[in-house]
């Protein structure tokens, strides 16, 4: 089974339950934002994490570290 990554437009917000756990946002499919967003569909991330999305991010978001580090090892183009 072969898996291909699409290039992200923006990363998106993973919500949580714990209010102490500061929100970081998630790199995922762009073809899965608007389905998750008007379905509310679970999208999967570059990470693993897997949840609804809800929210964009605004400028300066804090960003998942893990994506953020295989987002920036994925060839471009």
């Amino acid at each position: 089974m072969s898996t291909t990554t699409t290039t992200l437009e923006k990363p998106l917000e993973r919500t949580t339950d714990n209010d102490d756990t500061p929100k970081m946002f998630h790199y995922v499919r762009k073809s899965k934002i608007a389905e998750s967003a008007v379905m509310g569909n679970f999208v999967v991330a570059l990470c693993g994490e897997t949840f609804p999305v809800t929210r964009s991010p605004k400028p300066d978001s804090p960003v998942c570290p893990d994506c953020k580090k295989i987002y920036e090892s994925l060839k471009k183009g």
